[in-house]
């Protein structure tokens, strides 16, 4: 075991040491927490995004990773998304690791969801994780390994909120899409698993909480952390823990699985019971 460098927080086990990742969302919130992590545990890191978010985030992952780099791309290119990861591929020999995290979440009523706003969702959020994905397996069953982490969201797979059903739609799909990629490769011991985040202090959030309440936002996230069973949201930093398992070998054995990241807040209610903690 060995200190991280500069910036790391903990210890270092090398958990993905000499692992190929590519991040799609790798330039903020819970795609960022992930590539610092990966980078941390010795993986060469490369994250997809569309701002210049990128640049910065490339620069603070080589306090890590000296190799990592930033590729502007949309993700509903197909096309694009392709030679990203044939040109890593190239690079490095090998593909290890793919984390999908790139998405969009904004709340609009059902009647008033347009074809533009739908197709938003569409092709960000399902056709993004669908063309990382394609563009990433096969490089993955030449090698007969590989880990695929998709985030999906406890909204659309467990519970839903009003004005979500664009998101609710394309996180549930995320589920079903991981779950039968999970069969039909798991004989090329490439694993394929979901993370259901609930709510999480991210730059996504932090713009919505400021469009709910542009005078005070913080009391949005002061009233959103009160309803959650451990008073307060997660953190990107435990974001990119559980992409990490996931992405290492001490998930060798778990593949098709929705991991649940949310506090608790899906937990069910017992109204009524009588009981209460000593």
């Amino acid at each position: 075991m060995i200190e991280t460098g500069k910036g790391g927080e903990g210890l270092r086990r090398g958990r993905v040491e000499g692992k190929v990742a590519v991040i799609t969302g790798g330039t903020m919130g819970m795609g960022f927490g992930s590539a610092c992590a990966l980078a941390r545990e010795g993986a060469h890191v490369t994250v997809i995004g569309r701002s210049d978010a990128g640049l910065a985030a490339a620069d603070e992952l080589r306090k890590y990773d000296e190799s990592a780099e930033f590729v502007r791309m949309d993700v509903s290119d197909a096309k694009g998304m392709k030679a990203v990861y044939d040109e890593v591929a190239a690079k490095y020999g090998k593909i290890d690791i793919a984390v999908n995290a790139a998405g969009v979440g904004r709340q609009m009523r059902f009647t008033d969801v347009d074809e533009d706003f739908l197709d938003m969702y569409l092709n960000i959020n399902f056709k993004g994780m669908w063309n990382a994905c394609h563009a990433a397996i096969p490089h993955m069953v030449k090698r007969n390994y590989g880990k695929i982490v998709n985030f999906s969201s406890v909204t659309g797979v467990m519970v839903a909120d009003p004005g979500m059903t664009a998101y609710s739609s394309t996180k549930g799909a995320i589920m079903g899409m991981t779950k039968a990629l999970a069969s039909e490769f798991a004989a090329n011991n490439i694993t394929v698993n979901a993370i259901l985040p609930g709510m999480v202090d991210t730059p996504m959030a932090r713009r919505g909480f400021a469009e709910s309440d542009p005078v005070n936002p913080d009391a949005i996230a002061e009233a959103i952390a009160a309803q959650i069973p451990m008073k307060r949201m997660g953190t990107i930093e435990e974001a990119g823990a559980v992409a990490l398992f996931l992405s290492c070998d001490d998930s060798a054995y778990v593949t098709g699985i929705g991991l649940v990241f949310d506090g608790g807040s899906t937990l069910p209610e017992t109204p009524g019971s009588g009981w209460e903690p000593a």
